[in-house]
């Protein structure tokens, strides 16, 4: 997967060219489509180019879900930083370009999957001769599609449901799509990959959507819809499908992965594609053009690089990591000491002891470029899918304490933690909080949990001592509908409330 890469972007410019922000500017002229996919090699091509829409992955996580949730107090030093609002529950954050991004970013990848679909459907019986692989990169293109899709829906509930290529002018009309519509084609893009992508890959391969990706992300997503509605049309739909996901995540788990016994070796820079991923964002370093990753420094600041002797990145000041946060870890955890900085002394001397994630940085690492980072960013591993049997199982899934108790404590142990017993939903919540640290899953659980709401009011009241934070109400659940897509044409689409 690595040298298939490299061919991200250029292939990716094929299709659509950069960060397109509104829904007219994406379709393919039908003179494109009809020249370009003529042999086996294009539809490969044109898949690697669905992959190319996870490059900002990761930083949208870290953007989004770390910085919204309680384990960053992410105020700025001075002046008015893009997290800033993130972080505060501003009303005023429509046209914030991290939340522009995550639209942006997520349908490009969409329309580029239907373009692939279409082409692989109307042509692909003339042109492979070989059905497997017709087969593989139709499920691999379905995978992305729905996991585009999902992350949309956590973002914003409610989007415009698009499974075929549009015009301009009719893109201009698709209005939104009621979520559980939307659930509807991830469920059944996720199922059909599910069954028919391979379990494993070799070579330049390795790195492209599993059989066991796909169950890992349908078992989340009938997870996330179990969550509650909250009143809002957010990604929950208090649905009880946790013996849906079981199934799904004990495949995971019987198949061919292995708990790693160092918690820094899950994140080495030498241990990539290791034996408890399960999915995630490759990037390699040193290509033209550059395809490195960004997000080891998102949470970063650049005045700690220059202490260090290290070319500043772009994380421009400290996103301090939560006192709750920091207080939470039991002594001896050894996550903390590797995941966090605790304070440093900048080049000029002057000491400043806020904390802040590393978890990405390799200081050996340390690239050329900002934008050329080549650690891979692990979307799914195998300790993710325990606790997500863990919290199937408080949930009502089939399973006993114990098994939670035994997941937990494997965990534990690894950290350099003591066993406990008798865990709860919550407790669960707050070793998935530890584990995944700086990783941007917090927010996400939390609002799976249904824990959000009384967690982050009784958060902002404890750790705002600056007075910087909104109050929380629900509606902060999810983010408003960019103002771009509202400016698309007016009335297409309504606001969600609170914004």
């Amino acid at each position: 997967m690595k040298k298939i890469i490299a061919l991200l972007v250029l292939s990716s410019f094929l299709f659509l060219g950069a960060c397109e922000k509104k829904l007219n500017q994406i379709p393919i002229s039908e003179a494109t489509t009809e020249t370009f996919y003529s042999i086996p090699n294009d539809f490969i091509q044109g898949v690697n180019s669905v992959y190319s829409s996870l490059r900002q992955y990761p930083d949208r996580q870290l953007n989004l879900s770390e910085t919204r949730s309680d384990n960053l107090y992410a105020v700025s030093e001075g002046g008015v930083r893009d997290w800033e609002g993130i972080n505060s529950f501003h009303k005023t954050i429509a046209s914030n370009p991290y939340v522009e991004e995550a639209w942006s970013s997520n349908f490009n990848g969409i329309y580029k999957a239907n373009e692939v679909l279409e082409q692989l459907s109307e042509k692909g019986d003339e042109i492979f001769d070989n059905d497997n692989l017709k087969e593989r990169l139709t499920a691999e293109t379905k995978f992305l599609r729905a996991f585009y899709y999902f992350d949309l829906v956590r973002w914003f509930g409610e989007v415009p449901l698009i499974d075929h290529t549009v015009t301009a002018k009719e893109a201009n009309a698709i209005p939104r799509s009621k979520v559980s519509k939307v659930y509807d084609l991830i469920i059944s893009d996720l199922q059909f990959a599910k069954e028919h992508l391979p379990e494993s890959y070799s070579g330049d391969n390795v790195g492209r959507a599993t059989k066991y990706a796909a169950e890992g992300v349908l078992a989340l997503v009938y997870m996330t819809r179990s969550g509650p509605a909250y009143g809002i049309k957010g990604p929950g739909l208090g649905l009880d499908e946790w013996n849906k996901a079981l199934p799904l995540l004990n495949d995971i788990i019987n198949g061919p992965f292995s708990f790693i016994s160092s918690y820094k070796k899950l994140f080495s820079y030498g241990n990539e594609n290791n034996s408890e991923v399960v999915f995630d964002v490759e990037y390699s370093t040193g290509s033209d053009p550059i395809v490195g990753g960004t997000f080891p420094w998102v949470l970063v600041p650049d005045a700690w690089f220059k202490s260090k002797g290290k070319n500043t990145q772009g994380g421009l000041q400290i996103r301090p990591i939560s006192e709750d946060l920091l207080n939470s870890y039991e002594p001896g955890d050894v996550r903390k000491s590797f995941s966090i900085q605790q304070g440093y002394t900048t080049s000029d001397g002057v000491s400043d002891p806020r904390s802040f994630f590393v978890k990405y940085v390799d200081l050996s690492k340390v690239p050329d470029d900002r934008h050329d980072w080549p650690i891979n960013y692990i979307v799914l591993r195998l300790t993710n899918v325990l606790l997500l049997k863990a919290e199937c199982i408080l949930n009502g899934a089939s399973g006993s304490q114990g098994d939670v108790d035994n997941i937990v404590n494997e965990i534990r142990d690894r950290a350099g933690l003591p066993p406990i017993s008798n865990v709860t939903l919550k407790e669960l919540m707050e070793v998935r909080r530890k584990e995944f640290a700086g990783e941007g899953k917090r927010w996400h659980a939390l609002v799976r949990s249904g824990l959000v709401v009384d967690k982050m009011k009784a958060w902002i009241q404890k750790d705002d001592v600056q007075d910087k934070i909104s109050p929380f109400n629900k509606n902060y659940i999810i983010y408003p509908i960019p103002q771009s897509q509202l400016d698309v044409r007016a009335g297409l689409y309504t606001q969600n409330p609170g914004y």
